[in-house]
């Protein structure tokens, strides 16, 4: 077998030591009340949350909750697309101590009923009144689920979402309100780091979707390792549009308010996300190939508009880029007449390239499905590194990272600290550490996802090469997956 160990995660002392996921706003807000933790759009203009107000909201609603009468250790489901509710009801219901089970926005009602039942949720909180609807087509089979939340309740009324008896989130807020804080702390207290914090249900090979049941320490130890390979800075501008119902976006929702940063929302629309961009001006963008793809496109088509002399130098142009970054990274000194030539080639190329991201992208990740090398490379050479890496939901979102320091394009990086990483005879990718998932929730075993000696057996294939960056050659499951990362089973196509 091959194999690979990462060095061990953060050291003892790091700003992002928590016990468990409830202790991370806490913990920010103290450090940062002033700093702006969330911008959001409403009515085309932006608008800032400070980590103070992001504090005192998420107390608030957290306290409407144990109001309600909502126990600690009961699941608690968010139907909504990624919008900052979303975070304030995330982090509400982790503060006093529920699994959160998020739903992908996009569900049917009976994809949602899956997830509510099979995760005896007691509430769900909804988005609005498309949500509100499908969740009306199913409550009389979802004997568990006592309370619908909604974030924007309809405007008009319906009596079958009357019916739901559904709650505003401003409501519970109020209701909160004014409260006395001793049984919120000591929900935070109590909560163990070896709890389920959530529950993401994801696509297996065969039949309905599984519950991944991932605990406070697995995400605790993943913010540890992103803040290691400094994948979030502390005086980051994240722009986000990925569904907080995927690990990918949840981690990076954690890494932001753990270390202080900010984050930007999109405006719910993903045709505006090139504009918003423009917008935003964000100094790091998490995204799946699809965004990159139709930016790589734009770009190639000013390009192409012009003469064929003008197109080679472009070409040119990228050749150059990458080795003139390629050697400002390994500290080589730059002959003058290359410095030149890159100097020309930023102000008729990268410069407009990077203009289409916001003008301030330090780096990107891609992530969930492969991408082109020749796209990486591109935004590379124009001074926007985008990097894969790899990983899945039962590895609480990644396992592997690249970095501007250490990368290999075709590769999907090396194992993040304190994960390893090895090739088992048949070709499959073995994971250990200590972002391995705690199982399936009402899956006592399963052939797929099973983890022996603390090794995950993920389904794929890969290989490692002698600096230990990881390749992904093949799957051994039967999934496919998008550009835009979601992931469609045959079986349940057919079905």
């Amino acid at each position: 077998m091959e194999a690979a160990t990462a060095e061990s995660a953060a050291t003892a002392g790091s700003r992002t030591d928590f016990r468990t996921i409830a202790d991370v706003l806490p913990q920010s807000v103290a450090a940062n009340p002033e700093k702006v933790a969330i911008r959001y759009k409403r009515g085309g203009a932006w608008h800032d949350v400070s980590y103070a107000q992001l504090g005192e909201t998420v107390q608030e609603i957290a306290l409407g909750l144990i109001d309600l009468g909502i126990e600690a250790g009961e699941r608690v489901s968010i139907l909504a697309n990624t919008r900052p509710e979303w975070s304030y009801a995330d982090l509400a219901a982790t503060a006093v101590g529920t699994v959160v089970v998020p739903i992908y926005q996009t569900n049917s009602p009976d994809e949602c009923h899956w997830v509510l039942s099979d995760s005896e949720a007691c509430a769900v909180v909804c988005e609005d009144a498309s949500q509100l609807a499908k969740i009306a087509q199913i409550r009389d089979r979802l004997p568990s689920l006592r309370t619908v939340i909604v974030i924007d309740p309809p405007a008009q009324p319906d009596p079958a979402l009357d019916a739901l008896n559904a709650i505003s989130l401003d409501e519970i807020r109020a209701r909160g309100r004014g409260h006395a804080t001793d049984e919120l702390e000591a929900r935070r207290e109590n909560t163990k780091p070896d709890a389920p914090y959530t529950f993401i249900y994801t696509s297996g090979t065969t039949g309905p979707p599984k519950g991944c049941v991932l605990t406070h320490r697995n995400y605790a130890c993943m913010i540890k390792m992103i803040e290691e390979v400094r994948e979030i800075g502390d005086d980051e501008l994240t722009y986000l549009y990925l569904p907080l119902a995927h690990s990918y976006a949840l981690l990076i929702q954690l890494g932001t308010f753990a270390l202080g940063s900010s984050l930007a929302y999109f405006g719910g629309d993903t045709k505006d996300i090139l504009s918003e961009l423009q917008e935003v001006h964000p100094t790091y963008l998490p995204s799946v190939p699809r965004v990159f793809e139709k930016i790589y496109t734009v770009a190639q088509a000013a390009i192409q508009s012009q003469p064929p002399e003008e197109q080679e130098k472009a070409k040119q142009a990228i050749a150059l880029g990458i080795e003139v970054r390629d050697k400002q990274i390994a500290g080589e000194a730059i002959p003058a007449d290359m410095q030149r030539a890159f100097d020309e080639a930023d102000e008729l190329l990268y410069k407009s390239v990077r203009a289409i991201f916001g003008g301030n992208v330090r780096h990107a990740t891609s992530g969930a499905a492969p991408i082109v090398r020749e796209i990486l490379e591109f935004f590379y050479a124009c001074g926007i590194p985008v990097f894969e890496g790899y990983g899945m939901t039962e590895t609480a979102t990644a396992a592997t990272t690249s970095t501007l320091e250490h990368h290999k394009f075709g590769t999907v990086g090396r194992a993040l600290p304190g994960v390893e990483l090895r090739i088992a005879d048949d070709g499959e990718i073995l994971i250990k550490g200590p972002n391995i998932f705690a199982g399936y929730h009402n899956q006592a075993s399963t052939s797929f996802g099973a983890v022996e000696d603390g090794w995950l057996h993920t389904g794929d294939l890969g290989s490692l090469d002698a600096d230990g960056y990881l390749s992904i050659t093949g799957r051994k499951k039967d999934i496919i997956i998008t550009a835009g990362g979601k992931n469609l089973t045959p079986a349940n196509i057919e079905n």
